[in-house]
């Protein structure tokens, strides 16, 4: 079972695209399923709460000043980045608020799998991540409400509250049952990370139903403005993690935690407090940044084992 929920979820990629073509050509399997999706979304949470453990937050309180700088990196350089897409590219309302608001999100557990895959720093990874995450329900609106007034109202109260009923409420609950209980629920823990990549590949697939038409009309312009965000947060994160003096590990966590959204959880808001179109941008970064991150993987991975050899 452990094995096959692991190479289930290696296969994430393939899990995204077949989604997406299965609802670009049957959009009628998703679309019944969107009264669901805050539902599968706090369970998703509730799932990646029953992972998180004490040492995570005995980390995070050892190495403050790293986890400072990186979620301050975090809610920084991808929002602005966000922001100045969306003038440099003269974005449409809906898709610029729909970036801005992928761009305010916090950092995605799938960051923590490739930062493993990458050979770069897990711990480090997993702290940026549960932070920004509890962080969010306030950061995540006040982001898009500073950034994104002036294109549609932004319902700030209202979007707080989702976050926090969609992701800290069930992030915490899943915390204290696992805490409690223990061994006795351990078995159960191993498939909330396969859980979680179904639900990317699920709201993946919603949103490309609900767009299918509008998605026809787009064109390289509009993949060209996610790939700069992307590629500016991989960037800057990198850059910011050498400017600290960070060890080449963290460096490579910071770059990959930055770059890589939890774009469910902008589709998510998007779709809740705005419409489709707003989603779309969240749904196109996941598509992007799986196949960025997987050649930053490649090559870092390669370079881990090249090391290895050297050291033996």
């Amino acid at each position: 079972m452990n094995r096959f929920i692991t190479i289930f979820n290696k296969l994430f990629v393939v899990w995204v695209v077949l989604a997406g073509l299965l609802a670009y050509h049957s959009p009628h399997f998703f679309l019944p399923l969107k009264k669901y999706m805050e539902l599968f979304f706090a369970i998703t949470m509730f799932g990646i709460g029953m992972i998180l453990k004490l040492e995570d937050f005995i980390h995070i309180f050892r190495h403050y000043k790293a986890v400072l700088i990186g979620v301050l990196a975090q809610f920084t350089i991808m929002p602005l980045s966000a922001w100045l897409v969306s003038k440099l590219f003269s974005l449409s309302k809906e898709f610029s608020l729909g970036l801005i608001l992928a761009g305010s999100a916090p950092g995605a557990m799938a960051s923590n799998v490739l930062s493993y895959l990458a050979g770069a720093d897990v711990a480090y990874s997993v702290s940026l991540t549960t932070v920004s995450t509890l962080l969010s329900p306030l950061l995540t609106p006040l982001l898009t409400l500073t950034l994104a007034s002036q294109l549609l109202k932004i319902p700030f109260w209202n979007m707080m509250m989702s976050v926090a009923t969609m992701v800290l409420l069930p992030l915490l609950i899943g915390f204290l049952v696992k805490w409690i209980f223990n061994e006795k629920v351990e078995p159960v823990v191993k498939i909330f990370p396969a859980i979680s990549t179904l639900f990317i590949a699920f709201i993946c697939g919603l949103v490309i139903a609900l767009n299918r038409n509008y998605v026809l009309k787009m064109d390289g312009f509009i993949l060209a403005a996610v790939l700069f965000l992307n590629l500016a947060g991989l960037g800057l994160g990198y850059g910011v993690a050498k400017l600290a003096g960070f060890e080449m590990l963290r460096r490579r966590a910071l770059s990959i935690e930055i770059g890589m959204q939890n774009a469910g959880l902008g589709s998510v808001l998007a779709l809740k407090h705005f419409d489709e179109q707003v989603a779309l941008p969240a749904v196109i970064f996941v598509f992007v940044c799986i196949f960025t991150a997987a050649f930053l993987v490649s090559i870092w991975s390669n370079s881990k084992n090249q090391l290895n050899i050297k050291g033996a």
